[in-house]
C-alpha cells in the first residue's frame, strides 16, 4: 500500500515561510537549510517548503491549485488569528456542505483552510 507522508510547497523564502508554518503547526522544523525545510504535522505526515528557484526538476508556472486543510475547533477565532497575522483572507467564515470553514493565502498565495466538519 502507499502511504501518504508528506506535502512540498514551493516557496520564495525558506525562512520566512519555515517561521510561519512553524507558528501554525506549533512545531520546530525538523531540517531547514537556505533551501528547505521540513515541519512535522502529526500523524507522521511533514510538509516540506522547498525555495521555488531551487525545485530540481524546475517547477512551471502553471496555475494548478491547492490548499492545506486544517480542523480547528473555532473558524471564526482561526480567521481572526490569520487576519491579525497579516494574511491575505480569500473567505470569511461561511457554512459549505462540509461544514465551517474559512480560506486565507501565506505569503507565496498558497491557501490554508480552517474547517469544522459537518461530519464525522
Amino acid at each position: 500500500m502507499t502511504e501518504f507522508r508528506l506535502i512540498i510547497l514551493y516557496v520564495s523564502d525558506v525562512a520566512r515561510s519555515a517561521a510561519f508554518y512553524g507558528a501554525l503547526l506549533g512545531a520546530a522544523p525538523l531540517e531547514q537549510t537556505e533551501g528547505f525545510a521540513m515541519l512535522p504535522m502529526g500523524g507522521g505526515a511533514r510538509l516540506g517548503l522547498w525555495r521555488r528557484d531551487a525545485v530540481e526538476p524546475a517547477a512551471g508556472a502553471g496555475a494548478a491549485g491547492s490548499e492545506l486543510c486544517f480542523t480547528v475547533p473555532d473558524v471564526a477565532a482561526q480567521h481572526a488569528a490569520w487576519q491579525a497575522q497579516g494574511l491575505t483572507i480569500l473567505q470569511a467564515p461561511v457554512v459549505l456542505d462540509f461544514g465551517e470553514t474559512c480560506v486565507a493565502a501565506d505569503a507565496d498565495g498558497h491557501r490554508l483552510r480552517a474547517y469544522i466538519p459537518a461530519f464525522n
